[in-house]
């Protein structure tokens, strides 16, 4: 008897152990790294705060973006809607091997059955403006390239770079000022559009407010140039979508609009 009981201990460890080893999906705050499941998509958690996992909550969509930023490697663990989980290791890395990931039903490693598995919240700072604070210090740090770059009458307004991090988005940006009289910024509005400005029935601009501001600048003086930092709310971009960024001078007629596809 002591025999038959120590020989069902043995074969449920071993079967504890015999999970397959998880692949490796590679991720960085330049690109979206795409994953596409064979059944929509109905919870996705990361394990770090580095790491951001996006769907759509509220319409079914088969597929999720991934971006990251640099930190320790974690997991993603993703649920879809007929009960299958999927779960990969996660690390950043600057150069990414793919940037498409179509993934296949024998790929997962199991079924949720009766088991809710709850999303663990991510953990952040109580003092939000303190971690937005220290974010934007470190992004600014890092000198970057240009996704669009608007100039007009000596005013230049750039979009540096666009990060995903935990539940925003973070747009860094430069004003530069080659004219002959200080600029005064009055605001820098930041929008969603949608459609033709021409075909006024299907166009849409939708005004974005932003949750911090880091390094905003008052006056750009002659010939100097001032970067820095929006957190805005994060969002999911539509096919057709722009985003709009309207720099506007206070006292003064000057105005900049910087409008790129998303």
């Amino acid at each position: 008897m002591k025999n038959l009981i120590l020989i069902t201990v043995i074969l449920s460890t071993s079967h504890l152990f015999a999970q397959k080893a998880l692949d490796t999906i590679y991720a960085n705050d330049k690109k979206n790294v795409a994953l596409f499941f064979p059944e929509p998509i109905r919870q996705g958690i990361t394990g770090a705060s580095n790491f951001v996992f996006t769907y759509n909550r509220e319409k079914e969509q088969y597929f999720g973006l991934l971006q990251a930023t640099p930190g320790t490697e974690s997991n993603l663990l993703t649920l879809t809607e007929n009960g299958r989980v999927y779960s990969y290791i996660l690390i950043y890395k600057e150069q990414l091997p793919k940037l498409n990931y179509f993934i296949s039903e024998n790929e997962s490693i199991g079924n949720e059955r009766s088991v809710v598995v709850k999303q663990k919240p991510i953990v952040k700072p109580m003092d939000k403006t303190a971690y937005f604070k220290k974010f934007c210090a470190y992004l600014l740090k890092s000198k970057y390239g240009s996704i669009a770059t608007k100039r007009k009458r000596g005013i230049k307004l750039q979009l540096q770079e666009m990060v995903y991090n935990a539940s925003e988005v973070y747009l860094v940006l430069e004003i530069k000022n080659k004219t002959e009289i200080d600029f005064e910024v009055d605001y820098v509005n930041v929008s969603r559009v949608n459609g033709n400005k021409k075909r006024k029935a299907s166009y849409q601009k939708l005004l974005m407010q932003a949750e911090y501001k880091h390094e905003m600048p008052n006056t750009i003086k002659v010939g100097q140039s001032h970067r820095f930092v929006y957190v805005l709310p994060k969002f999911v971009s539509g096919d057709d979508e722009k985003l709009m960024l309207e720099l506007r001078e206070k006292k003064g007629s000057r105005k900049v609009v910087l409008s790129t596809r998303l």
